[in-house]
């Protein structure tokens, strides 16, 4: 329970790690932790590198929806260069809302200015692709990126041509 509300914004990294991990004696200091945590993080970069190919061709505007706390999302936009691929983060730290809730896919669609039939959607969870199709947007189950390019480019979204 304590990590969804992380998630959602309503607890701050500290607060977290004081009811879960700090609420007893650890071997490991509060800032070896933290490091730990964020050295988790790793780009992949084979998919950044196409995805911003791809929005370069097509003209798009990238939405990441995700569900993450404050702390991670600010660490993963800075130190991966996010910002210089995504236009927009809709993450539920931000919005208070989490993936499969209709409400976070429903903010994005209205923060980007764009309706369903417009989005190509691509997430590595089935159920999360499926809940923005019940909203009308197209998605893609992301479980290699052979087979997104391909999803994506019979969407009309290939990099040839």
């Amino acid at each position: 329970m304590t990590f969804t509300t992380y998630e959602e914004g309503k607890l701050s990294l500290e607060q977290y790690l004081n009811r879960v991990v700090f609420n007893i004696p650890r071997p490991f200091s509060r800032e070896e932790f933290r490091a730990f945590m964020f050295t988790q993080s790793a780009p992949l970069q084979e998919c950044l590198d196409f995805f911003r190919a791809l929005k370069a061709r097509h003209r798009l505007k990238a939405v990441a929806v995700s569900n993450e706390g404050r702390e991670l999302t600010e660490h993963r936009i800075h130190s991966f260069s996010l910002d210089s691929l995504i236009d927009f983060f809709i993450s539920s730290c931000f919005v208070h809302f989490r993936k499969p809730d209709h409400d976070i896919y429903r903010i994005a669609l209205a923060t980007a200015q764009v309706s369903p039939a417009e989005v190509a959607y691509v997430d590595d969870r089935l159920l999360f692709v499926e809940v923005a199709r019940t909203e009308g947007i197209r998605g893609v189950h992301h479980t290699a990126l052979a087979s997104t390019k391909a999803a994506l480019r019979e969407m009309g979204l290939g990099l040839e041509g």
